[in-house]
């Protein structure tokens, strides 16, 4: 099968492979996935099913915030966890994003994981994501502890 088709779907499925890099440097780097010392396999596999789901979210925020930073931030975010957000970090030094944005939420997001958020600097990666996704998801089991469940 030697078609001009073919070929463009080999490119296509290349093309996919910096995606799956970032997801694997996700789940290794950013979830820990290989520092596990579970002893079954069906321990493993509920881990890595978890950590499959974590680190897809860390990707897929990142790509769809790039992709429409104009978006509801409920594309990617829960209504509580767009209230903590708000209730941790300014709007004010979020690189001009729009009020009510993704792009907004992102930024957000990421300077609860170290993001700077200067002027100068790239826009949010999946490293920044994934730990301010981290941080937020302790930020709101500590406020579901307090009886509150909602920060805002």
């Amino acid at each position: 099968m030697h078609s001009l088709d073919a070929a463009i779907e080999k490119i296509e499925w290349y093309a996919m492979r910096w995606k799956i890099e970032l997801f694997h440097k996700i789940l290794k780097s950013g979830c820990r996935a290989e520092d596990a010392k579970l002893r079954t396999a069906d321990r493993l596999a509920n881990l890595v099913a978890l950590v499959c789901i974590v680190s897809w979210r860390a990707l897929w925020t990142t790509m769809v915030a790039r992709a429409d930073p104009d978006a509801d931030p409920t594309t990617a975010l829960t209504r509580t966890e767009i209230a903590i957000l708000d209730r941790l970090v300014s709007d004010t030094g979020n690189r001009g994003a729009k009020p009510r944005t993704l792009r907004l939420y992102l930024t957000k997001l990421a300077r609860l994981g170290g993001y700077l958020a200067r002027a100068s600097d790239p826009p949010p990666g999946n490293t920044v994501v994934w730990r301010g996704l981290r941080r937020l998801a302790d930020i709101q089991i500590g406020a579901e502890l307090n009886g509150g469940g909602s920060c805002g």
